[in-house]
């Protein structure tokens, strides 16, 4: 909690993954939300269609403003999520997971999935918002051909954001802040740059002067 301390008045969102979840539970979900920030809950929910659904139900009743899940599950797990969304917390933003920023085209290719990255990226997308999502999570590459394909109101969540001379660490597909909000991202996920930083918080305010001079 020092560190995001540190940050309040800085950022306004704050990512829970799998790890700090697994970790900690639903109460640093309410401790994280209690110190002012919005919570994004990045869960990457998938599973049966009916378990998926329950899921989002149980999630939706804490404190966050968006929960992933991944498209990869199918149309009908996505359909199910989202009536559940609706149902219990219309204002929460679902988001699909496309293709992890993580994965090369070799890695994908591992999986049997034979076109490339991008490719899937945009059947993934496309597949997600038929089944009513209204956001979706993609790597930084993959911006520019969504917003040529979906309609303007999806929103783009974007890892994989590299300040220029940060190590790019496990991720493989990625760009710099500004690129990236040029492209068109809505939310720039940013992690170890600010977080591994000597000073989190000058490097925060650091990458979001570089986002506002990048914005049109």
């Amino acid at each position: 909690m020092p560190l995001l301390k540190s940050l309040r008045g800085e950022v306004t969102w704050v990512k829970i993954g799998l790890q700090m979840y697994t970790a900690c539970g639903p109460d640093c979900v309410r401790q994280i939300a209690d110190l002012g920030f919005r919570v994004f809950l990045d869960l990457k929910l998938h599973d049966i269609p009916n378990t998926v659904a329950h899921a989002v139900e149980s999630a939706a009743r804490l404190p966050i403003g968006m929960l992933t899940l991944h498209t990869c599950g199918g149309s009908e797990m996505m359909r199910r999520a989202v009536k559940a969304q609706q149902e219990t917390r219309p204002e929460l933003l679902l988001l699909g997971v496309t293709v992890l920023t993580s994965m090369s085209e070799a890695a994908l290719h591992e999986t049997g999935v034979a076109t490339s990255p991008e490719q899937q990226v945009i059947r993934l997308a496309r597949l997600a918002v038929d089944a009513g999502l209204q956001g979706l999570v993609c790597s930084p590459l993959e911006i520019a051909p969504l917003r040529s394909t979906l309609p303007n109101a999806v929103q783009l969540v974007v890892p994989g954001i590299r300040p220029a001379g940060s190590k790019s660490d496990d991720q493989s597909r990625i760009l710099t802040p500004s690129q990236a909000a040029a492209a068109g991202a809505s939310y720039l996920v940013v992690g170890r740059p600010i977080s591994q930083a000597p000073d989190p918080a000058a490097a925060a305010r650091a990458i979001l002067s570089e986002i506002r001079n990048a914005r049109p």
